[in-house]
């Protein structure tokens, strides 16, 4: 670790990297500096099912899942979408800034544990279109760094291929919740066996749920024990 350590020091020096939110010196060998680190919000409080933040006297379950609960069992999203790590995962996903997938990897690991008891990991998928156009998936690079910097993980399989996207849909960032369910409507489709596995599907942010639920319901559907969901952030809720 020592040497690792000094390794990394004497990079930064030769090759000094600068923040992507402050554009200072990071001081790192990560673009990401430590007072921008630190003004990231992590997700502390929040439903015990779906991870909404909620308010600080609020606790337990918050009450869309206590009235209509989801099909997946819980999720993890260590962080709020709020405007500094919104910016990073912006950069990542729509201007292609690949190389970021190592830092939000760090970051997703910074704040979480990994559980130990799953049995698979499967990315939410692209459609071909969205796929060619991008030139990756988002949520398979997360995975895969995660899985490949976690030795925990590391007998986890991660499948590409077992959750397809059946049809194209619109951008969800452009319609309600309403609009986000109906959209991903039969959208999914599974195509390998997941019968009796505690699966944990990966993708960037959550914002509704409606794609975690849709997933969700299709790897139960198919034999699925369990399904949790990994996520960078999960949005607040609309006008908190």
């Amino acid at each position: 670790m020592k040497v690792n350590n000094t390794a990394a020091s004497l990079l930064e020096a030769v090759f000094p990297q600068y923040c992507l939110l402050c554009q200072l010196r990071s001081f790192s060998p990560l673009p990401l500096c430590a007072d921008c680190f630190a003004h990231l919000q992590g997700n502390d409080h929040a439903c015990e099912r779906c991870a909404l933040p909620l308010a600080a006297t609020a606790a337990g379950l918050c009450s869309q899942c206590h009235t209509q609960p989801p099909a997946f069992d819980s999720v993890i999203a260590p962080l709020v979408y709020e405007p500094h790590i919104a910016l990073l995962i912006s950069r990542w996903k729509f201007q292609r800034e690949r190389r970021l997938t190592r830092l939000l990897a760090l970051l997703w690991l910074a704040w979480v544990i990994p559980p130990t008891d799953r049995d698979l990991l499967l990315p939410v998928p692209l459609h071909w279109r969205r796929l060619l156009w991008r030139g990756f998936n988002q949520a398979a690079l997360l995975g895969l760094a995660i899985r490949n910097r976690e030795p925990q993980l590391a007998s986890v399989p991660l499948r590409n291929r077992i959750l397809q996207r059946r049809r194209a849909t619109p951008a969800q960032a452009s319609l309600n919740a309403r609009q986000r369910g109906a959209n991903l409507q039969t959208a999914f489709e599974v195509r390998g066996d997941v019968r009796g596995l505690r699966v944990a599907v990966i993708d960037d942010v959550m914002t509704t749920g409606a794609t975690a639920d849709a997933i969700a319901r299709g790897l139960k559907a198919a034999g699925a024990a369990e399904v949790q969901l990994w996520c960078l952030a999960r949005t607040p809720a609309p006008g908190s």
